[in-house]
Order: C-alpha cells, then structure tokens, then sequence
C-alpha cells in the first residue's frame, strides 16, 4: 500500500519539484548574471532587495494559497468539481487586494532597510531593485492560485510546461537586460517581472480553453465575494506559517548586516538562503503532493488512505535529504564560482557549505510535514509550532552564538538549524497524534459549508 502511495506521490512530486526549480531558477540565473558583469555592491544590493521582497511579499502570497492546498484539494476529493474555479477566483481576487499594501513595503524598502542600520550605499540600491520588480508582485498574485487550481487536480503536466517555456524564454531576455541594454543589474528585476506575468497567461489561457479543466473552471460570479471569508481563514494562517520560517532567515541576512565587512556577509548569507530555497524545490514537490493526497483523500472520506499517503511521503522525504545533503557536499568547493567572481565570497560560501547542508537536509523533511498539515487544514496549530520554533529558540540563540561568540555568519545560521529540528519535532507530533476519521468530519463540513453557501448565493440570485 505505502509503495503505491509513492507512486502516486512521485507523480505529482516530480514535476511539482521541476515546476519549483525553474521557478527559482529565474532568480538564481538573473543573481548569477548580475554576479558575474556587475561590482560587488550591485550583487550585494540585488541579493538583498530579492530575498527582502521575497519574505515581505513573494512568500506572503505564496503561503496564502496554501488555502486552497485545503479547500480545493478536499472539494475535488469530495467531487465538487465546480467549486474550484471559485476558489481560484476567489484566492485571485483576494492575493491582488493584499498585493496593494506589501508593494507599499518594497517601494519603501531603501528607507526601511537604512532604519534598520543596514549599509546606507546596499540600502539605496535594493530600494531601486525593489521598485523595478512591483509588477511581479501583482504577477504572483495571479500565478500561485492558478498553480493550485492545477495542482488539486493533479494537472501537473501544464505547469511543469508554462514554467519551462518560461524559464527559456527568461535566460536570453536577462541576459539582453543585464549585458546589452545599459540597465545593468535592474535589467534582472525587469526580466524577473516580464517572466512571471508570461508564466501566470500561459496558465490563465490553459486553464480557460483546455478540456481538461472544463468540469473545474467556473464564471465569474457574486460567490467569489461570498468564498473570501472562508479563505482567509485559511489563508492568513497558511501565509504565517511559510513566512515565520522565511522571516527567520531574512533576518539573518539583516543582522549580517551589522557585522564588519557587511557587504561580504550580505552577500554571502543572501546567497547561502538562493541556494537553500533552490535545493529545497524536491521537498517543496513531496510536501505539495503530499498535501493534495491528503486533501483528496479526506474529501473522498477515507482515513485510512489518508494515513497511507502521509506514510508514504514522510519516507520520499527522508530519501530526499539523504540525497540532496550529498550532492551538496560533492559539491561545496565550487557552489560559489557560480554567483561571483570574488575570492572572499567563494571562500566564505565554502566555508558556510556545511552548515547550508544541515538545514536542506532538516527542510526536506519539514516541506512534507507543513504539506500534510496543510492538506489537513490545520496550519493555524502549525503556525504556533513555527513561533516557538523559531521566536523563542532559533533566533536567541543565533544572536547569541553570532555576536556573543563571535561566529558572525556561522552562528546566526546555526541557531536556525536548532530551530528548524525543534518544529520538525513539534509538527511530527502534531501529525502523529491526528484522529484521521476527526479529520474527515472536518473535511466533510468544510465542503458542505462551501457548497451551503453557494446555493443560497443561487437562490438570492
């Protein structure tokens, strides 16, 4: 049972895993050319301004859409096909709402990140970044419903597609924009913005036209309004729950800031966290499919195949750490040839190697766990797992071992790996000690609220 629940799990993880590598890949590409044509500063700002508007905004979006990981994935187990396409609305409409207030944070990004003591000269470079990729945020905010609606269906084939013809297209155009166009390092932001919009129509127009998904998409209509409270009570827990990790992290690049030499500590931190969140798109896939098996099953109302799904995906994580802490310690001499010419980064990115090893091996195996919570609907008890994981424990002691000790770099990122070892202990028992026919129940009324509210929005109509 659990081997055909791997199968089934790998057909969804696979290209959900490629779909997240190239995703990722248009920035690590657009940071690798910057790296290599433009100064020091220009990386150093480049690699700030991306991570920052990641946490404050990419991820925020992100982590909201987690939402439908829950409502979509137990409708469509449920086979309440209709309901899909308004969710997908709904969660485009509400992502484009919250898009408004983030993109204030990244229009003033130079100045927050000068109040908060950061170098006044990477500052004022990241602000210039940050306002060149705004449209990417509202991009996002049409892209990651579109990828659930997708995914809670196991339409996996379109995405892995939109994101490939995406990423082809992204090499020469940010290489037009950094080399050829005088826009120097802007040119990467502006090559970013133009390749998640091109992503988000090729789905939209799939999603519209395509047989496959005629049972599933819907009008629009007054009910996307009626679906936005349901959705942001699983929406703004989802958010905190990828974000509190991510924030995390964004603060270690923030304080590294404060160290001496800053501009070598940025970069070199911002560029650890491009390579952990890269290597991190084979857990990203498990947990994904893992989330939409669980979902599915619950919807369907079978415990007992939901329980095998989770066993399932637990044991792809552990293969998955154990194969990705190997290739990057093959690797860990030459990782930073790629993102700079400079010998001071490549040595210091050596020497963060092992340490960067440790935690892609300790997220393989929390994106699978936050996967199942998610398919669960339960990420509000996983979000407090996060605060007490990393607020109390992770980031004391990576002040502590960083500045009192005196590791710089090495100890702030140490005490996020005993951070992340504390929430994969939480949410470990949070999932083994889950009443999977509970579970059920849950699933069952969610759908029927959903569907409540649909028919008495039909018999007002």
């Amino acid at each position: 049972m659990v081997v055909e629940e791997m199968k089934k799990i790998a057909y969804i993880a696979g290209p959900m895993a490629g779909m997240m590598l190239m995703q990722n890949l248009l920035q690590l590409i657009s940071m690798i050319m910057v790296g290599q044509s433009t100064s020091q500063l220009s990386l150093s700002s480049s690699a700030l301004a991306l991570s920052f508007a990641a946490v404050s905004g990419f991820y925020v979006l992100l982590g909201m859409t987690g939402a439908l990981e829950t409502l979509c994935g137990q409708a469509y187990g449920a086979q309440e096909f209709q309901k899909l396409g308004v969710l997908t609305h709904t969660a485009i409409l509400s992502l484009t709402i919250v898009s408004f207030p983030l993109s204030l944070v990244w229009i003033f990004m130079g100045k927050l990140l000068t109040l908060i003591h950061q170098d006044p000269s990477i500052s004022h470079e990241a602000g210039k970044f940050s306002r060149c990729l705004l449209p990417s945020l509202f991009g996002y905010a049409f892209l990651q419903p579109l990828i659930r609606y997708f995914q809670a269906q196991s339409l996996i084939l379109p995405l892995l597609v939109s994101s490939g013809v995406t990423l082809f297209v992204h090499i020469p155009l940010c290489w037009l924009l950094v080399f050829k166009s005088g826009l120097g390092h802007l040119g990467a932001a502006f090559s970013i913005d133009i390749s998640i919009w091109l992503n988000a129509i090729l789905l939209g127009l799939f999603m519209k036209f395509s047989p496959a998904c005629a049972r599933t998409r819907s009008p629009l209509s007054i009910e996307v309004l009626a679906q936005m409270p349901q959705f942001f009570r699983l929406a703004v827990p989802s958010a905190l729950m990828l974000c509190l990790e991510y924030w995390s992290f964004e603060l270690l690049v923030l304080l590294s800031g404060l160290f001496p030499n800053p501009k070598l500590e940025t970069s070199v931190l911002s560029l650890c966290i491009t390579t952990l969140w890269t290597l991190f798109t084979i857990a990203y896939g498990i947990g994904a499919a893992a989330s939409t098996r669980v979902a599915n099953e619950l919807g369907a109302g079978k415990p007992q195949a939901a329980q095998t799904a989770v066993r399932g995906a637990i044991l792809m994580a552990l293969i998955d750490a154990l194969m990705a802490t190997a290739a990057l310690l093959g690797s860990r001499g030459r990782l930073g040839y790629l993102f700079s010419k400079d010998k001071q980064v490549i040595n210091y990115f050596t020497v963060m190697s092992p340490l960067v090893t440790t935690t892609v091996a300790t997220d393989a195996i929390l994106g699978v766990l936050t996967g199942i919570a998610r398919g669960c609907g339960r990420q509000q008890t996983a979000t407090y797992i996060s605060i007490g994981a990393y607020y109390l424990f992770g980031i004391p002691i990576a002040v502590v071992i960083g500045f009192v000790r005196r590791l710089r770099g090495k100890g702030l990122w140490s005490g996020m790996i005993v951070g992340a070892i504390i929430q994969i202990t939480g949410l470990s028992s949070l999932i083994t000690c889950t009443n999977w026919d509970t579970e059920v129940t849950k699933a069952k009324a969610r759908v029927e609220k959903s569907s409540n509210r649909r028919t008495l929005n039909v018999n007002l109509a």
